[in-house]
């Protein structure tokens, strides 16, 4: 099963990045590319730059992956209590191509942050649009605390009770 996973963060050492390829990498048939949305900037989206450059190669590009993968796995990064910037264009600049830029696919919404509250508010945000643009959610799940829940050395998270929430919503996904 090919698992596209990408955090919704142009951070180079992003912990949502690592939660994301960790848990997609939790899948027993697992073949998962990670993506770096900061491989993916454009211009701030407009209706006048649309007009201008059309439709932006990245763009295709990303909306291309999510087409040739067989389940996503999205964590998204909170900032002031919604989507970073650097997503909110990027989705933007895909949702022009086709507004069912998920294309249908098995979806784990996942969010963490360094504070207790695990980027829960942007979780809720995703879960509550991810179905008008085609994505089929399987599963929502906030890991609060990483620093103190996931070990960064041996790539593993600690915590048990999260790790098996986290196991079976990757199960929901399919082709097991």
């Amino acid at each position: 099963m090919k698992i596209l996973a990408f955090a919704a963060s142009n951070n180079k050492n992003s912990i949502n990045r690592t939660l994301a390829s960790y848990v997609a990498n939790l899948h027993p048939n697992a073949d998962v590319e990670t993506l770096d949305i900061h491989d993916y900037e454009m211009p701030i989206f407009s209706a006048e730059r649309e007009q201008q450059l059309g439709q932006p190669d990245l763009a295709k590009k990303f909306f291309a992956k999510i087409g040739a993968a067989d389940a996503l796995v999205v964590s998204f990064a909170e900032h002031n209590g919604t989507y970073s910037a650097a997503y909110k264009n990027l989705f933007d600049w895909t949702s022009r191509i086709n507004q069912k830029l998920f294309q249908n696919k098995p979806t784990l919404l996942l969010a963490t942050s360094p504070g207790p509250g695990g980027a829960a508010r942007v979780l809720a945000v995703a879960a509550d649009s991810a179905p008008h643009f085609a994505a089929d959610v399987r599963g929502c799940i906030s890991v609060p605390a990483f620093h103190d829940n996931f070990d960064t050395q041996t790539n593993q998270l600690t915590d048990t009770q999260i790790k098996q929430q986290l196991i079976a919503a990757v199960g929901r996904l399919g082709n097991n």
